[in-house]
């Protein structure tokens, strides 16, 4: 804890691993120094060690040098969250640094920044649902407003349907799902730069409570499944 004391702020390494894509970063108080990045699905386990071992090069610092591990805690596929969560404590116990954990719908939707209306942060959660929250603006910072969630796209459709203000809507679940969004008025997809959450903007995010040191140790981590594994659920499912 006490390597926070950094008079020019911490040095922060990121862990993504939410969605199909994979990525970390490292950044310190002048912003992001080096990021990487994989669309390789589902192979997060095989894409996260040499991604770290690059931006550290990159970055021109050593593993020991940082002072803070942030990971994304999902929600978002249970095997990647798994992994990044499982590498962020392991890194954060062997650095014996703390950790800030970060939703994966917050980085999607900081990622766009304030907006007119709202913005509503969706991952496809497999299934036929999505895991869901949404976003104002207020005083230049973005405010969550819901809690995050698991929902059926028609549940979502109609509930947006029902407000009378601009929608932004960011997340892999826009391509997954697109019934629900492209045709609503009024609602506008963000493009393809805010589809999976980033490890820069991770990084960014993790920066505040790094600093104003709203941290926890590695024991403290926990992912934000929000429901059982798929493997779990058709165990349950199957015929006995």
């Amino acid at each position: 804890m006490e390597r926070l004391v950094r008079a020019d702020g911490p040095l922060v390494l990121g862990i993504e691993s939410a969605t199909a894509h994979v990525g970390c970063a490292i950044g310190g108080p002048g912003g992001v120094l080096a990021s990487a990045r994989s669309g390789r699905s589902r192979r997060h386990a095989e894409s996260l060690a040499p991604q770290i071992e690059f931006v550290t090069a990159q970055a021109g610092v050593a593993l020991r040098d940082i002072d803070v591990v942030a990971v994304d805690i999902g929600p978002g596929l249970y095997t990647g969250l798994r992994v990044g969560v499982t590498t962020a404590m392991t890194m954060a116990h062997m650095l014996g640094v703390p950790i800030v954990a970060i939703s994966s719908l917050d980085v999607l939707a900081h990622a766009l920044g304030p907006v007119p209306g709202h913005i509503h942060a969706v991952i496809d959660a497999r299934r036929s649902e999505l895991f869901h929250a949404a976003y104002v603006a207020g005083d230049g910072r973005l405010e969550r407003v819901s809690e995050p969630r698991v929902v059926a796209p028609e549940v979502l459709r109609r509930e947006l349907e029902t407000l009378d203000v601009e929608v932004t809507v960011v997340g892999d679940a826009v391509l997954s799902h697109p019934d629900a969004f492209i045709s609503l008025g009024g609602v506008r997809d963000a493009g393809p730069s805010f589809i999976h959450p980033s490890a820069d903007v991770l990084v960014r995010l993790a920066r505040e409570p790094a600093d104003a040191e709203r941290i926890v140790t590695p024991a403290e981590v926990r992912p934000m499944y929000l429901r059982r594994p798929d493997a779990v659920a058709r165990w349950d499912a199957a015929p006995t």
